[in-house]
């Protein structure tokens, strides 16, 4: 019996010098990039919206948190978080031994002409499986990495819809702009057309030149109802993003101010590598990769021995006759050892099976920050883009305005023909709408700019980074 003993406490020795050997849990996306960024807004609500609130728009982040209250996405992915911290509290769970109480009474008899008698018991089972090999340690951190990595795709989820929204505000904002401008413009020539009409009656006009101002008119007529259509799209869509009624939406879009489709004017020339990081989907990857390399840990180790150690403390009253009997048990093993020989190549299997995994998830890992890189840059270059042709946009409204306005005055005073009229109020509307739809590309780049980054920026914070990390370059 000792030298059984013996040989189990050897083993176990022997075991706990051993670990598994897992792939690295951190992999580099690229040789210049480090990655330390936390999660932009903390991955907290209140951070998010007091992000947007500096935007100045109430009504916007009043959108935006109806829209995640009722978001779909959003309500699974914090099902999810939920789901991976229930089983990173299991996984913690097998590294700690397990306690079992067991309570149990009877009366009775065993035979005819023994005296009933009464039994009390109360015990407790103790079970512990050592981790000699680390397996146990590295399926929770597996778990907490997954933890970490659902956490980020609710915050990713969020950043979502608060783009969504945001885009399809701007838009709207946009919209109703450029119906003002359709309905003006519709006005002018609906004027001119009846203007020309009376001419044309009174023998002053040809009437092809009537049936030109006329068609004029209803093709402005025509814009103003495509425009208005356009508009009550975005509505529709506000409505099925935020879960508002329709009637609602509307009153709080119409009390709103008319500028609101202008975003905060935001001047960053780069981003640094490190921003990238905070990006929820890079974020979740690099956790994915944690993952990997622990489930391959976790099939290596199913390959070894395992060791587990039981015991028990009981106490037993025995009552029969008046006369009690107390007796207390305890006792400690077995300490056992389990030897996997032959199971046809199952662990074997598994452990490939493994490694493949964690080779894709290095893959996916460094291709989410290839993309993340190609958008944040795409981002940028249309900040910068829709930026340098600003002041061009608004040079060309100007003087397109003015050479209607003087076109105008020579066609009322019968200088000028009604074909340079509409050619001069065709160039005046187009670049009037171009100016406008230019101003919602900018909008739409900031934004993908914010979801490009993860959820947000700090100018300040960036250029500081920035400036700090070309310090930090090496000087030839």
């Amino acid at each position: 019996m000792h030298l059984r003993t013996f040989t189990t406490v050897s083993v176990a020795l022997a075991l706990s010098g051993c670990a598994i050997v897992m792939p690295p849990a951190k992999v580099d996306a690229a040789p210049a990039l480090q990655w330390q960024a936390p999660l932009p807004h903390q991955g907290t609500v209140g951070s998010l919206a007091q992000w947007w609130q500096k935007q100045g728009d109430p009504l916007l982040v009043e959108l935006i948190d109806a829209a995640q209250a009722v978001s779909p996405n959003v309500a699974q992915a914090l099902a999810r978080v939920e789901s991976a911290r229930a089983q990173r509290t299991t996984a913690n769970a097998a590294l700690l031994p397990k306690l079992d109480a067991s309570v149990s009474a009877s009366r009775g008899v065993s035979q005819p002409d023994v005296p009933v008698a009464t039994t009390q018991s109360v015990g407790l089972q103790a079970s512990w499986e050592l981790d000699l090999v680390g397996a146990n340690r590295a399926v929770s951190n597996a778990a907490d990495a997954q933890f970490q990595g659902t956490q980020a795709q609710w915050h990713d989820a969020r950043v979502s819809v608060a783009a969504e929204v945001a885009n399809t505000y701007y838009s709207y904002a946009t919209c109703t702009q450029l119906l003002g401008v359709a309905r003006k413009d519709a006005a002018s020539r609906q004027e001119t057309a009846r203007l020309t009409e009376l001419n044309a009656k009174a023998g002053f006009a040809a009437p092809s030149v009537a049936a030109l101002a006329r068609a004029s008119a209803a093709d402005g007529s025509s814009r103003v109802t495509q425009q208005q259509a356009a508009c009550d799209l975005d509505v529709k869509a506000l409505v099925a993003l935020t879960g508002l009624s329709e009637q609602d939406l509307r009153k709080k879009l119409a009390a709103a101010p008319m500028d609101r489709g202008q975003a905060a004017p935001v001047s960053i020339a780069s981003v640094p590598a490190q921003t990238l990081t905070q990006r929820p989907d890079v974020f979740a990857a690099e956790r994915d990769v944690i993952v990997a390399s622990a489930q391959v840990g976790s099939a290596k180790a199913q390959r070894y021995p395992r060791l587990t150690l039981s015991g028990s403390v009981g106490a037993l009253r025995y009552s029969s006759m008046g006369r009690e009997t107390n007796l207390d048990t305890w006792s400690f093993g077995p300490l056992a050892v389990t030897l996997p020989l032959f199971d046809g190549g199952q662990r074997k299997a598994n452990v490939v099976s493994a490694e493949a995994a964690y080779a894709q998830s290095v893959s996916v890992y460094r291709g989410k920050v290839r993309q993340a890189v190609r958008e944040v840059e795409e981002a940028l270059v249309n900040l910068q883009s829709t930026d340098a042709r600003k002041q061009d946009a608004a040079v060309a409204t100007a003087g397109y305005a003015e050479s209607l306005a003087a076109t105008q005055a020579r066609y009322g005073q019968g200088l000028a023909s009604l074909v340079e009229l509409e050619d001069a109020r065709r160039n005046a509307l187009a670049a009037e709408s171009a100016q406008l739809s230019l101003g919602l590309e900018r909008n739409r780049a900031w934004v993908s700019l914010y979801r490009a980054l993860g959820g947000g920026f700090e100018p300040d914070r960036l250029n500081a980074d920035a400036t700090s990390s070309a310090a930090d370059q090496p000087r030839p």
